[in-house]
């Protein structure tokens, strides 16, 4: 989704598991400048009544979680008030089938966490992968995260990559080494990188995202420039490297 496009659904849970999953798709949109609507309940972002309704579906959610926090804590003085301890009893005893479903249960909050973060890397692996090594791909992954987002690691990526390809969600080739490059070939794979994955990207944009990943001109200067960046994209376009 760009800025100014509107994702469009029938209905709200054609689109999301729970109302806080909800919530946070949509804020998601809204951080991208895009927009929500659903046909068949009154929700449009775009529109000043549909943002009053989200605001009270997000009320609702609140309310909602403070209700079972409440009740929770509850439940628990409850039970030490009668002696009995909390948490699984089977875990307790070491039980294996509790603790394979423990586990399965993670796995499975782990894989749905991955999903919902899918849209930041996947399409970078499949396009960058094998032919520019794992740093350079996260660090232009990282660079299109606001500023505020949790930042990929290598071995974080490389674990997501892993798992999808165990899934058999990604092409197993993501995964071999990458070929060994000199400084300019691999300064012109990462600018293509860029400038493949945002082709509407102006050349400052550009400069600002490779300054934003620390990356040297082929001078050796922190501080790049329309100019700099034009003849690079020129040269990756002449090796074949970006259309």
């Amino acid at each position: 989704m760009k800025a100014g496009e509107t994702l469009v659904v029938v209905r709200l849970d054609r689109l999301a598991r729970s109302l806080s999953h909800l919530l946070e798709v949509i804020e998601g949109l809204e951080a991208k400048g895009a927009h929500f609507k659903s046909l068949r309940d009154p929700v449009d972002t775009s529109s000043p009544q549909g943002k009053f309704t989200l605001q009270v579906l997000g009320a609702a959610a609140e309310l909602e979680r403070a209700l079972i926090r409440e009740r929770t804590l509850y439940g628990l003085r409850s039970a030490r008030s009668e002696g009995r301890i909390g948490g699984n009893p089977g875990l307790r005893s070491q039980d294996p089938e509790a603790i394979r479903k423990v586990r399965d249960a993670r796995d499975q909050a782990h894989f749905s966490k991955l999903e919902r973060s899918a849209s930041q890397w996947i399409p970078e692996v499949r396009r960058l992968r094998p032919n520019m090594p794992w740093e350079d791909v996260t660090r232009i992954i990282n660079a299109k995260l606001p500023a505020d987002a949790r930042k990929w690691s290598i071995e974080r990526l490389k674990r997501a990559v892993r798992r999808y390809v165990r899934e058999g969600l990604m092409e197993s080739a993501v995964l071999e080494r990458a070929p060994r490059k000199d400084t300019d070939d691999r300064l012109l794979a990462i600018i293509a990188g860029i400038a493949g994955a945002s082709p509407d990207m102006t050349l400052a944009q550009i400069a600002d995202r490779l300054e934003a990943m620390h990356e040297r001109t082929p001078r050796g200067r922190s501080k790049w420039s329309g100019s700099s960046v034009k003849m690079l994209l020129d040269r990756a376009k002449t090796q074949g490297l970006l259309s």
